[in-house]
Parts: C-alpha cells; structure tokens; sequence
C-alpha cells in the first residue's frame, strides 16, 4: 500500500494530535486532510471536541477522559485510509462565486500590483478572476480563507509597512496567496478589491461561509453593482451562489 495512506500522528499536548499527510503545500496533501476533517464531521469519534485543518495536517482536539491517545492514534490512521478511500462525503467541497469590485477605493493597490507585475490593472483583473481557487484552510482569524491557484504572474509582496484598519470584505493578494479579509482588521496585503459578501456573520446560523475544500471564483462587478449588492447584503437578502465543485476542477 503507498505511504500516502500511512500519516504521520503526533502528540500535541496533552489533548490533542496532529495528523501529518505531508511536508508540501499540495493539493492531493490537502485533499487528504479535508477527508479526513469530513469523515470525523459525518461519523463523530466519541471524545473528539474539535478538528482544525492547515495546508498539510489535521489538528484533532480530545477530552482524554473519553478517549485516550492511544485509541484515538489507532482511529485516526484507520479513518484516514477509509477517508480517502471514499472521499468521505466528496472533498471538492462547494463552489462559490464571489463578486468582486476591483480597483479604485475598493483596490487602493491594485495600479501598485500592476506596476509591479509589469501589465495593466484590467489585465491583473482578468487574471485573478480568470482562476478557480481552493481553500487550503482556516486562520488568522475567522473565516479568512487562504486561496491557492493564483496565477505566478501575480505575486506580489506585501506591504512593508501593514495598515491599520482594512475593511472587511477585502480582496488582497500576499507573496504567492490570494484571499478575502472577512473582518475589520490590521493586514498587510496588497488590496485589488472587495466584496460586499460577509464570509463571517455571527448573526447566521453557518457564521463561516467558507471550508477548507471549497473552491472560490470571483465575479468582477462594478462600483454600482457593489453598493447594490452591499445593500442586499446588509439587509440580509443578497443570495449567495454556490453549487457542488468538480472533483480536479480547480488547483
């Protein structure tokens, strides 16, 4: 059997172990972990209290009162190799398109981005919603998506001295990631745009819009469709597009 199905587990305290699938930041390493994360989400393990998903490995919290470490090492290897066996429920996730006014006072940096990337602004448009994206994980704070698939051409540094306050919504691009601020918050990426969609609101019954393992597409609209959209979105009748993704559909 390859190695693949053989993670490494590893103590995290006292009350927790991380289940390694890989060294790389790698689709075919992330769908592992996005399986197992869903199996443990269907078929609960009695004593398992929560799982956190990164690029590469599955951290899985656990009250030792209910279960010790040694029985749940032995139920995660064993629920690994089933995961990805069966997908566990499928781990392309869903597919969100998510609409974007890029530029202007939404994208304060997007001619600083094209400067650097050699090409025009609608061109950096084009190419960063030309790609459907995956969301390798969780972090930083809730509901901030890390995005994997930006186009090389793209990558850009951040800022060398982070802002203060960037509204939520948000649209920056970091190094070699792209993702979404879903809170007011200090950052320092490189913002192209925003959205008007609330990947976090504490007032829904699902606060965290995005999963690890869920793809995103963005949906250049204009300045208009934006306060529109915001409006919606504020009122809490903007509907949000998402639909089941391809399997391999995206990086």
């Amino acid at each position: 059997m390859s190695r693949e199905f053989y993670p490494r587990i590893l103590p995290a305290g006292e009350q927790a172990l991380v289940v390694e699938f890989g060294d790389a930041i790698d689709p075919a390493v992330n769908d592992r972990v996005v399986a197992l994360a869903r199996s443990l989400e269907l078929r609960a393990i009695n004593g398992v209290t929560e799982t956190i998903a990164s690029y590469r490995s599955l951290l899985v919290l656990f009250e030792p009162s209910r279960i010790s470490a040694r029985r749940l090492r032995f139920m995660l290897a064993r629920r690994s190799r089933a995961a990805l066996a069966d997908r566990a429920g499928g781990s392309a996730g869903l597919l969100y398109d998510i609409p974007v006014c890029y530029g202007g006072a939404y994208g304060p940096d997007l001619p600083d981005v094209a400067a650097h990337c050699g090409v025009s602004p609608q061109e950096i448009v084009r190419r960063h919603s030309d790609v459907v994206y995956r969301v390798f994980m969780l972090g930083f704070m809730p509901g901030f998506p890390y995005l994997g698939g930006l186009d090389k051409a793209l990558e850009t540094p951040r800022l060398d001295t982070p802002r203060a306050l960037i509204p939520a919504g948000s649209v920056g691009i970091g190094g070699r990631q792209t993702g979404v601020y879903p809170l007011d918050s200090p950052g320092g990426w490189r913002l192209i745009g925003r959205t008007p969609v609330r990947l976090y609101d504490p007032a829904r019954s699902k606060p965290v819009l995005l999963q690890a393992g869920d793809r995103v597409r963005f949906i250049p609209i204009s300045e208009e469709e934006y306060e529109r959209a915001d409006a919606s979105c504020r009122a809490g009748s903007y509907e949000i597009i998402a639909r089941a993704a391809e399997e391999g559909g995206a990086v």
